[in-house]
């Protein structure tokens, strides 16, 4: 590239969410102009619509109407998070059309910050049992890191985010550096003492999720606070007890003076210079006025998340890449993965009526992964996790109960029993032949290609959907729970909102889109740090390790550019 060139920007961060907010965060506090594009809708921390409404203030006390619902959420709503008080932070799917070869449930953003004001907030590492995997059985493309890569760069963003937990010393879920944990129920502990004597290799620990338990001094300097257990977090958090852009990378960006954000700003390609070799900058449309704007930088990181990554380097084609930039050897688009869900099990616990609990939590109990750990001991591959809870009824749960008098309203003063529920997610093997690719007519309002979807899950995942609900089963009667009843409900990739794969990195040009660095192998300032860039998906919830990519990157870039390598 021509060192005397002038640049818009030093960088370009495509994406605003888990990985865009933390690549401008490193950036820009590294002291480089970066400018942050987000497709979304403008977003400011602390003005958030519905937060803290009390329901009798909603005209459907919080639920949807439906026919409103099936005019413009139809793919959105299938999401457990949507409701009245929540739907604004959510895409319209009339206004944002895809295809579907295969059904795929593409959840998706309307507001700067992406998914980061979304999402479950399950922070848990990765190991080499995840890093090893593709090389163990010969699925998908081996990873070119491993745990050691990337293990300093998990403490780095921890300490920022702020992940409450336990420390546990399990060597396939390597501990994170902790804030003190969510307190366990009286249940919870019941229950995991159980399970200790039953089922000794499996253990259930309390959830290890992004709240603020206990806030440091790096947090109190960004204005956030401690968690206020409202359960409310997807309305959005004034108080910023749990981690999103909006509340922790993109202020910390914005405070160095070096952030520029654009927000309703749809990036459609990512130019190319056929003389450097190099990409120069993106182009993108402003989704108000439809004006095509261009801006130029030295580096460009791409985070819009899986599959809105992939759509845009398709679509950056040139003389040199017609199938998509640095996508000489084909795999672009290719390996897209979601967790699998959909199996579970609950019953109801006996006993502590005297107990109860204040507040609503946000998160309960998570049960490591136990199967396929040391040896192969399923006839499926790779494993899963399961994400627990539970609760006493309340007043709700005898909404359609019969009855009159002063003995009928005194026992909906009351709480009911305890019920307790153990939810799946697995792994998905990662597949040549699961891709995204580009309409080659149809297009959206703005000029841009539609995204097509061919995902499905397969044999693997079936066998392991079965086991998932069994043990799950197996392990809550052995906890002495009664009228236990299992669940494996079929669901559509995507859904578990945890799309990764695309992009994969990998040690080969040939097999791969990205080196070691989240680097792409042919356009070298070139990277991509979201999902796109995964070669498996673990079963574990992968945001954290979005964020530990994403930070690892950028330092990498920041001696690039330094050395004059970029």
């Amino acid at each position: 590239m021509n060192k005397s060139k002038k640049y818009d920007f030093d960088a370009i961060v495509v994406g605003s969410g888990m990985s865009g907010g933390y690549a401008a965060k490193e950036f820009c506090e590294k002291g480089y102009k970066t400018l942050v594009l987000d497709r979304g809708k403008p977003l400011t921390h602390r003005q958030y619509k519905t937060e803290g409404m009390p329901p009798w203030d909603m005209e459907f006390r919080g639920k949807v109407h439906q026919d409103q619902l099936d005019e413009e959420q139809s793919i959105q709503q299938k999401c457990w998070v949507l409701s009245d008080f929540t739907k604004h932070h959510f895409i319209n799917d009339k206004e944002n059309p895809y295809e579907q070869d295969q059904p795929f449930d593409w959840i998706r953003s309307s507001h700067v910050g992406g998914k980061s004001l979304l999402w479950a907030r399950q922070c848990y590492r990765w190991s080499d049992l995840d890093f090893t995997a593709n090389a163990k059985d010969g699925h998908g493309v081996d990873w070119p890191i491993r745990y050691k890569d990337i293990e300093p760069w998990y403490d780095n963003i921890e300490e920022f985010v702020g992940i409450a937990g336990s420390y546990e010393n399990i060597p396939h879920l390597p501990d994170s550096k902790f804030l003190p944990p969510i307190e366990l129920n009286v249940v919870e502990r019941e229950i995991i003492k159980k399970l200790k004597k039953s089922h000794p290799d499996r253990h259930m620990i309390p959830s290890r999720t992004a709240h603020l338990t206990e806030p440091k001094q790096v947090h109190l300097e960004l204005g956030r606070g401690q968690c206020q257990a409202r359960n409310e977090c997807q309305r959005g958090c004034s108080f910023g007890g749990y981690y999103s852009s909006i509340s922790g990378s993109l202020p910390a960006a914005e405070r160095t003076g070096n952030m520029t954000l654009t927000p309703n700003a749809q990036v459609q390609e990512v130019l190319y210079d056929e003389v450097s070799g190099k990409a120069s900058g993106v182009r993108y449309v402003d989704t108000v006025t439809k004006k095509s704007i261009t801006v130029t930088s030295k580096v460009v990181f791409m985070c819009a998340s899986t599959l809105g990554t992939l759509q845009i380097l398709m679509n950056s084609t040139s003389k040199t890449y017609p199938k998509g930039i640095g996508n000489t050897s084909g795999v672009l688009g290719h390996y897209i993965m979601d967790h699998n869900g959909g199996s579970s099990a609950s019953g109801n616990v006996p006993g502590h009526l005297e107990s109860y609990y204040k507040g609503r939590r946000q998160d309960s109990i998570y049960v490591a992964r136990f199967r396929n750990v040391k040896e192969q001991d399923t006839d499926f591959l790779r494993g899963y996790g399961y994400q627990g809870w539970s609760v006493r009824s309340n007043w709700s749960w005898n909404l359609h109960k019969t009855g009159v008098g002063e003995a009928f309203k005194n026992d909906l003063k009351m709480p009911g029993g305890w019920h307790f529920g153990l939810g799946a997610i697995g792994e998905m093997l990662p597949t040549f032949e699961n891709q995204v690719s580009l309409h080659s007519t149809k297009k959206d309002q703005w000029g841009m290609p539609l995204l097509v979807t061919n995902v499905t899950y397969g044999e693997n995942t079936r066998k392991m959907k079965e086991d998932m609900m069994n043990s799950a089963v197996e392990m809550l009667k052995a906890a002495g729970l009664t009228d236990v009843k299992g669940r494996n409900t079929p669901e559509t990739p995507g859904i578990v909102v945890h799309e990764m794969g695309g992009a994969c990195m990998g040690k080969d040009p040939k097999t791969s889109y990205l080196n070691k660095w989240n680097q792409s192998h042919e356009v070298s300032n070139l990277f991509v740090t979201d999902g796109a860039s995964f070669s498996s998906g673990s079963c574990v919830n992968p945001s954290l390790t979005f964020m530990a990519f994403t930070a690892r990157a950028v330092d990498y870039a920041d001696k690039q550019l330094k050395s004059g390598l970029l």
